[in-house]
């Protein structure tokens, strides 16, 4: 696929959205930038600039679908977005006795109802565009997580938001395919960030932002349907998957969790 020159990005204001945004930098990129946080998404703002990007950044809850849906509009009159990332999500501990019922629903809602309110526009206006000359009008790239693939006691709410994610994407790809809208599902494993930051916990084959920016720009550039990463940790997550639950509960209850 030709590289994107106009890339929308929710979650950009650190770990992989921000990565993300400064990997894509450069002359003649069009970058459109949100996140929560209005300081560090400023900096990420101006750090695409410096790199020559056209960067906007937008302090947005990604749960607001209202928002989210004039958000998406206006940036399809200023630079129809040829990739769009939803990548915005949460995580929460459960160390101190289980994920609260706040907990639980937060995360649903940012990482499942976000990241429809997000992709469910775009959907719409890439539908609405003149294809280009191979047929094609967008692409999409949505943020599962290797733990999408079994749920884990330390975090069910985050293994089931980001099951829902990678499910509903996958099934999405062939629907999109005949209006000439690629999809991809990505599936991270360890990855620092200032979620992760938070783990007092062994983290096997935890790698930078960067490196997994640089993993997943080049996986959508081949239009990979499901870019998953580190292999060792994605082999590890698929033999507990294939395992009865019988055979594997009782070790995974020994895990630590997040606090």
């Amino acid at each position: 696929m030709a590289e994107p020159r106009s890339i929308l990005i929710t979650g950009a204001s650190s770990g992989i959205g921000e990565a993300l945004a400064l990997a894509y930098a450069g002359s003649g990129v069009s970058l459109a930038l949100s996140g929560r946080d209005p300081e560090r998404l400023e900096a990420v703002r101006a750090a695409c600039a410096a790199k020559g990007a056209a960067a906007r950044a937008r302090v947005l809850d990604v749960t607001d679908a209202a928002a989210m849906a004039a958000w998406l509009a206006f940036e399809e009159a200023t630079a129809a977005p040829d990739l769009v990332i939803a990548n915005a999500g949460i995580s929460a501990g459960s160390g101190g006795g289980g994920e609260s019922t706040e907990q639980a629903r937060r995360i649903m809602a940012v990482n499942v109802d976000g990241m429809l309110n997000t992709v469910l526009p775009a959907i719409d206006h890439m539908k609405a565009r003149r294809p280009d000359a191979r047929g094609r009008r967008g692409q999409i790239a949505i943020m599962s997580s290797i733990a999408s693939f079994r749920g884990f006691p330390g975090a069910p709410a985050y293994c089931a938001s980001k099951a829902a994610v990678r499910v509903w994407g996958e099934g999405l790809r062939g629907e999109l395919y005949r209006y000439g809208i690629a999809l991809s599902v990505i599936c991270p494993g360890y990855v620092r960030s200032r979620m992760t930051d938070k783990n007092r916990f062994p983290m096997p084959f935890l790698m930078d932002a960067e490196r997994a920016a640089d993993i997943i720009r080049r996986g959508l550039a081949r239009d990979r349907p499901r870019i998953a990463f580190p292999w060792p940790m994605m082999a590890l997550i698929w033999l507990l998957a294939a395992l009865p639950p019988s055979a594997t509960d009782r070790a995974l209850r020994r895990l630590p969790k997040k606090e």
